[in-house]
């Protein structure tokens, strides 16, 4: 018989942890080999574990999941990761494509489903929708152009800026692009430096002009 399939649970809500596990176990093929409460205690645990697997939670007190995945596969790019999420928003998928998650999956799905969904993340395959993908990355990328001073930002690097020019604190940006405050600290001083600028409210003005004025 073929080795089981390794999976790593990451949920603050023990209730659904305790469900998961009991779901997953029931399957001849699984086996859960972990789980934590909060995105710090699985960033750290996960990469030492090496499941097949990382179910993670997109929203949590500490973080999130999508930032774990992230993390995780910085250091073990074999370990693949399958968002679970309450919310159904292009921000959030967006981030989950950019962390390098394999699977993006609601809450609402069936038991059956998951089962699956897990399975299919195990083999290497995706369950994010191509056709979704690639709406989220066109809006991002081409939806309102590109001005030639942010022309050396990241893709990731404009959307946070959109969100400063928004007047957006380090806290809210991280809400909503599912990122550690810290990340976004760190993004907020690169797109300083590239753009050239000291101050964040300079890259907040730059960017409500060139943003406003971009073609769409």
């Amino acid at each position: 018989m073929a080795d089981p399939i390794r999976v790593y649970l990451l949920d603050d809500h023990d209730v659904v942890r305790q469900g998961l596990r009991f779901l997953l176990e029931q399957q001849d093929d699984i086996v859960v080999v972990g789980e934590s409460a909060t995105a710090a205690e699985a960033a750290a645990r996960i990469p030492a574990m090496r499941p097949d697997v990382a179910v993670l939670d997109a929203r949590l007190p500490d973080g999130s999941g999508i930032e774990v995945c992230r993390t995780v596969r910085a250091v073990d790019p074999s370990i693949n990761a399958l968002i679970l999420t309450s919310y159904d928003d292009d921000e959030a998928l967006f981030a989950a494509i950019m962390a390098g998650a394999a699977g993006y999956v609601l809450k609402e799905i069936r038991s059956s489903d998951l089962v699956t969904a897990v399975r299919h993340v195990a083999a290497g395959k995706s369950l994010i929708d191509p056709a979704m993908t690639a709406t989220v990355l066109e809006r991002i990328r081409n939806g309102p152009g590109t001005p030639d001073e942010l022309a050396s930002l990241t893709d990731q690097e404009r959307v946070l800026l959109g969100h400063i020019a928004e007047g957006l604190t380090n806290r809210q940006i991280a809400e909503q692009m599912f990122l550690a405050e810290k990340t976004v600290k760190n993004y907020v001083s690169s797109i300083l430096a590239k753009l050239g600028l000291e101050r964040r409210t300079q890259a907040a003005v730059l960017a409500s002009k060139l943003l406003g004025d971009a073609p769409r």
